[in-house]
């Protein structure tokens, strides 16, 4: 079906150099010198070549090479990635790439190479800068790894995020926030707080099931969320979407994409590729479909998706939705403010602290405006 233009490109990289315990990615840990990662590479390549050539590339505003750890490729196979990026849609400046990374796998040669082939943002997934914390994590780095890869980025890039997280057995609340505050010190423009979630068939949910190990506390993990803000708005940070937090300017543009409905084109394995146009909305995994939506709900999720944002939504976006759901959107937003959950200012709805903390029931209610 005829769709409008891909703003936004996800690159997944399934390969880490160890699978961690709470991880339930599309991710296997495999060797650094495996074929597996050599033969993945040159069919991503030749698919970028493909939708290049099928006209796919020509209106992207962002790419994104995610995972598993892109820095696990090693220089050779990212070289070949970016470099079939560059002939395909002109890696310039003015489109934000942002490349993950782990401080195991990222070098201060490897910054200099992907800086110079177009990277312009780093995402390093440092998780906590408490080595007991990492690991109870099972990460492949420790403490001093993290800030050697934070500094390592910063010789060549400006915009350098940093994920943390909360809620993690041992962790203590005084632990949480010294990482928090060491990411504010070491320079970070971009800070992202998660809080862990127990998935099944992972080891810790073997774990939690066995009784060796606590259910993350979700009062603790509210406590932790909150301090968090307080330290990154404190530092000059500005809470722009619910799990992230970025100096002026350096948002991340590629995740901006996700929540305001942009169409994105995922390539590589169980990457997710969604498509649109005025009437439709599908979601399309390894060749099938996994979301199906039509007008109405694509008025509905676009005010969930959009209430992650601090931003909110405009009336006029409220009234357009109403106008194709019906007269119960107003009321869905009436009862949302009742509960404390949203808030309206400056002919915007936005979402409050308590709708953050409560995500589940603030997205769900708008969700069930078209279910």
């Amino acid at each position: 079906m005829p769709h409008d233009p891909y703003k936004a490109l996800y690159l997944h990289i399934p390969f880490c150099v160890r699978r961690c315990g709470y991880c339930d990615f599309a991710t296997s840990a495999v060797e650094r010198d495996s074929p597996v990662m050599d033969e993945y590479v040159e069919s991503l390549v030749m698919d970028i070549r493909r939708t290049s050539r099928e006209g796919e590339l020509g209106a992207l505003e962002t790419v994104y090479l995610g995972g598993g750890t892109p820095s696990y490729l090693g220089m050779s196979r990212l070289s070949s990635l970016l470099y079939a990026l560059s002939l395909s849609m002109h890696l310039t400046p003015e489109v934000e790439c942002t490349m993950e990374a782990n401080p195991e796998s990222l070098t201060e040669p490897m910054v200099r190479d992907i800086w110079a082939l177009g990277v312009n943002r780093l995402s390093i997934g440092v998780q906590s800068f408490d080595d007991e914390v990492l690991a109870v994590l099972g990460r492949a780095h420790d403490a001093d790894g993290a800030r050697r890869a934070v500094a390592a980025a910063q010789t060549r890039f400006e915009n350098v995020s940093v994920d943390l997280m909360c809620g993690i057995p041992g962790q203590s609340a005084e632990s949480f926030r010294r990482s928090v505050e060491e990411a504010v010190a070491l320079g970070a423009t971009h800070v992202s707080v998660y809080p862990l979630t127990i998935e099944p068939g992972t080891p810790f949910d073997r774990a939690v099931l066995r009784g060796e190990m606590p259910e993350p506390d979700d009062d603790a993990e509210a406590e932790a969320m909150e301090a968090a803000r307080e330290v990154l708005e404190g530092a000059g940070f500005c809470r722009y979407e619910v799990a992230s937090y970025a100096r002026p300017g350096f948002e991340s543009r590629h995740n901006t994409a996700y929540w305001t409905g942009a169409p994105y084109l995922g390539l590589g394995r169980f990457a997710v590729t969604m498509t649109q146009n005025a009437e439709r909305r599908m979601r399309v995994q390894d060749g099938q479909v996994i979301d199906d939506l039509d007008a109405r709900q694509m008025a509905a999720e676009d005010l969930m998706l959009a209430m992650r944002m601090a931003r909110g939504v405009e009336d006029a976006q409220v009234e357009r939705a109403r106008g194709v759901i019906g007269p119960e959107v107003a009321g869905a937003f009436e009862e949302l403010a009742a509960l404390g959950l949203v808030a309206h200012e400056n002919g915007r709805w936005r979402p409050t602290d308590l709708g953050w903390l409560c995500g589940n029931e603030l997205y769900g209610r708008l969700l069930d405006l078209a279910p």
